[in-house]
């Protein structure tokens, strides 16, 4: 009876404190906002600091890079923790949290700090006459004390992870052109971040490009496949936005989904193999999204001496034009056959 008691006034608890504690809220969730953090400082800063080298602007490639890889750390810290639904207190200190954390562990360490950090500030917030210190103070000593403890094994185990996929790639890079093509484009389309998952992996080289068009043959493939019934806010929201529209669609019809899959798994070796395609852990997981997985390509195909109409080419070729072709193709031949139907891909695009 009072163990019933006391996980009732436990449970209790956490509702009124909004902490959800389950594989959703933080690696569907709050993973996806941590993406978002990425995508405000360090990946912006990225792009910008490409444009300021090619065309002499100090601005960006002086100053602005400098600043905008130091608060990749805050930026997560913040955008985790207003995942989370943190009080103010707790969302400003979060900022020292994923700054411990990253700079101990890299994107991963600060992801993981700043969760602990937000759940444990949320608990004490607002219940003290004191919470003005006690709150950022628990937050920070959390963020700091988890950052430090896990932060350097967190970013040995992820550095080496990716480097055992890349080396694979190398070695094999048939099998595993498709096998990672495959599997980061269907995180692109699932409610995770392949984005994230790219960038804590430092997918880099040839897995990163086999991932990329990957991510491409879903986004792609699904805006072309899908175009009789979404007409060109279809094209615009999935070409340019996400897939993940799409996951309703494929939960009531999973065979919507094989022919973006069986498109990943072709491009996926043509890239390893044949064209030897790269790009940066930046762009690995982002597809067409916002053109970043392109403009990402350009900078890793340029620093590898790639000529500007090779890039041009590769690019146009295996981010758009194969995978719009190879899904279309596959996507008919499903529909003469009965296994997609009309009205199968439509979008609620116009849904509030």
């Amino acid at each position: 009876m009072t163990m019933q008691l006391a996980q009732t006034s436990v449970g209790d608890l956490l509702r009124r404190k909004q902490i959800d504690i389950s594989p959703r809220t933080y690696l569907v969730h709050a993973m996806s906002f941590m993406a978002l953090g990425l995508f405000s400082s360090l990946l912006i800063g990225s792009i910008l600091n490409t444009l300021g080298a090619k065309f002499g602007i100090p601005l960006f490639s002086e100053t602005l890079w400098p600043i905008a890889r130091q608060m990749t750390g805050p930026a997560i810290g913040v955008a985790v923790a207003y995942a989370l639904k943190a009080p103010p207190l707790v969302l400003f200190s979060a900022t020292t949290a994923g700054a411990a954390g990253a700079a101990l562990g890299g994107p991963v360490g600060a992801f993981i700090a700043t969760v602990a950090a937000t759940e444990c500030g949320k608990l004490v917030a607002n219940e003290t006459k004191v919470d003005i210190l006690l709150t950022p103070a628990v937050t920070v000593i959390v963020g700091v004390g988890v950052g430090t403890m896990v932060g350097p094994s967190v970013a040995a185990m992820m550095g080496a992870l990716g480097d055992v996929i890349m080396s694979a790639t190398q070695l094999q890079p048939l099998l595993m052109g498709a096998v990672v093509a495959v599997l980061m484009g269907m995180a692109l389309t699932l409610p995770i971040s392949s984005a994230a998952i790219a960038i804590m992996l430092s997918l880099n080289g040839l897995a990163a490009g086999a991932a990329t068009v990957g991510c491409c043959a879903q986004m792609v493939g699904f805006a072309v496949m899908s175009f009789r019934e979404n007409r060109w806010g279809g094209v615009v929201a999935q070409g340019l936005g996400t897939s993940m529209l799409q996951m309703p669609n494929i939960v009531k019809n999973y065979k919507v989904w094989l022919p973006p899959i069986i498109a990943s798994a072709i491009l996926g070796p043509l890239a390893t193999v044949v064209f030897a395609m790269e790009n940066t852990p930046l762009g690995a997981g982002m597809g067409t999204s916002g053109l970043v997985g392109q403009i990402q390509s350009f900078i890793a195909l340029d620093n590898a001496g790639w000529q500007g109409g090779e890039i041009y080419g590769s690019i146009l070729l295996l981010h758009l034009l194969l995978p719009a072709l190879i899904t279309w193709v596959i996507a008919e031949l499903m529909r003469k056959v009965g296994w997609i139907k009309p009205g199968d891909l439509t979008l609620n695009l116009n849904s509030k």
